[in-house]
């Protein structure tokens, strides 16, 4: 025998129970939003029904997000208050200027690195060394360009840096110590300075026998002349020796005649 199905299993009876359920969940919720609606002040209200329709708008979202124009790093502050050379006298007033500054206190101003990007235009970018490669020897034991690291024959060279900055057209002697492919490059629309080390020159084997001899005389002279003070002061300590018996021969005699006159002064008032 086949189970009879009941009249509220069927699928027809669901389907027509939702609908019964669905009108009835709506005016609920309905009404529960209009108390809380009406429960709210106008001024509060009014921002309420503006940010439902905005925010309900197809690409409503975009107005979320955070405005970003204006975020600065601190990257960015020191790119816009950089200087190439700061005086010892300046005291920076705002933060940024201070952020600049003490950037440029860790830097490295013995040797430069370059960017030789535009060299047939005659334009040389130029910065400081940093801590890292001041360590691992950039600049100074390889190439300065920002690009080469080449440690064959580098060579030394005085750059007058002329540059512009805060409006200001400015100068600085800087060194580079360059390949000679960049050497090159940088000498390409004129000559920069080199800076050589200075080699001693050989002295002839003449002089030092010249000076030799001399020292050699100087020394004979003074052993001569020593030899004659040393003589010189024998004599007078003998001169002295024998005037010194002379001398203590006296106090002798005196006391001899004190005696024989206290003697007779003795004898006479017997």
């Amino acid at each position: 025998m086949e189970a009879r199905l009941k009249p509220w299993d069927t699928a027809e009876h669901s389907r027509h129970s939702l609908q019964l359920m669905q009108p009835k969940t709506a005016a609920l919720a309905g009404s529960s939003a209009r108390l809380f609606l009406s429960s709210m002040a106008p001024y509060e209200l009014h921002k309420r029904l503006i940010n439902d329709y905005l925010l309900c708008r197809k690409g409503a979202t975009s107005l979320l997000e955070r405005d970003t124009s204006r975020d600065r790093t601190d990257h960015d502050v020191i790119r816009e208050n950089h200087r190439f050379l700061w005086d010892e006298e300046d005291n920076p007033d705002t933060w940024e200027a201070q952020l600049a500054k003490k950037y440029y206190d860790k830097l490295f101003k013995e040797y430069c690195i370059c960017d030789l990007t535009m060299y047939k235009s005659n334009k040389v970018a130029m910065r400081w060394r940093t801590e890292p490669e001041l360590v691992s020897g950039r600049g100074q034991f390889t190439c300065g360009e920002k690009r080469c690291s080449g440690r064959d024959g580098l060579r030394t060279w005085e750059v007058n840096f002329a540059y512009v900055e805060l409006g200001e057209k400015k100068n600085a002697l800087v060194k580079l110590r360059l390949c000679p492919d960049c050497s090159g490059k940088l000498n390409y629309g004129s000559k920069k300075r080199e800076i050589k080390r200075l080699h001693k020159k050989k002295t002839s084997k003449k002089k030092p026998e010249k000076k030799n001899e001399e020292s050699e005389q100087r020394q004979h002279e003074h052993s001569t002349e020593s030899v004659e003070s040393e003589l010189q002061s024998e004599d007078k300590v003998d001169a002295e020796a024998s005037n010194i018996w002379k001398d203590a021969s006296k106090p002798d005699e005196e006391k001899a005649r004190e005696e024989e006159f206290a003697e007779y002064l003795e004898e006479l008032f017997m």
